[in-house]
């Protein structure tokens, strides 16, 4: 498979996935502000901060506007990272791998593409149509993950697509933990509400598994045990450098690069530390210093899987 190709694999699935995350935690943020209780999210500030790189000189005035905000990450131009911006990317690298994807992945990413292009979602997003208005693009992006799962072939391409994929969610996962610990100033002694744990596990679809699987009352640790250590939650972190481990050794028995051994020992180092580990190192680690690790390691192992098979300088 050609290094542009792989390439364009690897980056529709990350563009993606990060547009299912982001609007799963628009939809949470943006019903939970309906909550004029002391669970209720009281600014957008963290998830302005998450998900812009647009310096905003009123962002101050708007820090409690749901619509600006919304509109802020899904549709504006000048913020590189909305989901407006993203999903064109991906449209452009499906356009360069139309050999490998299949007709139904290509037509539901134009699908997507054409929907948040649509004059009409603005207006929606201003008015009384707001949570429809997510709900339809949210609905979109996981049929994305639907028909890709059930029309791509199981070869080199699925695995850079699903790398790709994995590497995303688990960087999406640190990200999202990090910001909700830190308002507890990632202090895991201090047992807060479930209520507050809501945002957190609404925005990575584990609510229901939590109440379902954790019987203890100390919800701040299992949470933390759940976001981390758990296999059976799919956005957790374990989970998620599982997969990655999976699909990275099958492209390198695919395509046996000479810096094989450097990449395996790399990553490996990272899915030791996480399997490794427990909820008494990461309290002995400290909670963020565990988290930073993760990102760091695995932003450093993004970077050499590009040196590696995309030719990047």
């Amino acid at each position: 498979m050609l290094s542009r190709i792989a390439d364009s694999l690897y980056w529709l699935n990350r563009y993606l996935e990060r547009t299912e995350g982001m609007l799963r935690i628009l939809r949470t943020n943006y019903v939970l502000s309906l909550d004029k209780g002391q669970y209720g999210v009281n600014s957008w500030k963290p998830v302005k901060k998450l998900f812009s790189t647009h310096q905003d000189p009123d962002a101050a005035d708007f820090e409690y506007n749901s619509f600006h905000t919304i509109n802020h990450i899904l549709l504006n131009a000048s913020n590189n990272n909305s989901i407006k911006i993203i999903l064109g990317r991906a449209r452009e690298n499906a356009r360069g791998a139309q050999d490998i994807i299949t007709k139904e992945v290509w037509e539901q990413i134009n699908h997507l593409f054409h929907t948040i292009n649509n004059p009409v979602l603005a207006q929606r997003l201003t008015g009384n149509d707001t949570l429809a208005a997510l709900d339809q693009l949210l609905d979109g992006a996981l049929l994305f993950s639907g028909v890709t799962d059930s029309t791509m072939p199981r070869n080199m391409g699925w695995n850079f697509m699903n790398l790709g994929k994995f590497i995303e969610r688990c960087l999406i996962t640190v990200e999202l933990s990090d910001m909700n610990f830190e308002e507890g100033e990632y202090n895991l002694s201090v047992n807060r509400d479930i209520l507050f744990w809501r945002n957190l596990l609404f925005s990575l679809s584990g609510y229901e598994l939590h109440l379902k699987t954790y019987r203890s009352s100390n919800y701040t640790m299992s949470v933390a045990n759940q976001v981390i250590f758990n296999r059976q939650f799919t956005h957790s972190i374990i989970y998620c450098v599982d997969r990655i481990r999976y699909y990275l050794n099958k492209i390198i028995e695919d395509n046996h690069p000479d810096g094989a051994t450097q990449l395996l020992n790399q990553f490996g180092r990272l899915h030791s530390y996480v399997a490794y580990a427990d909820m008494d190192i990461v309290k002995e680690t400290g909670l963020k210093e565990f988290l930073e690790r993760i990102r760091h390691d695995l932003l450093l192992m993004n970077k050499s899987l590009g040196q590696q098979f995309f030719s990047y300088s």
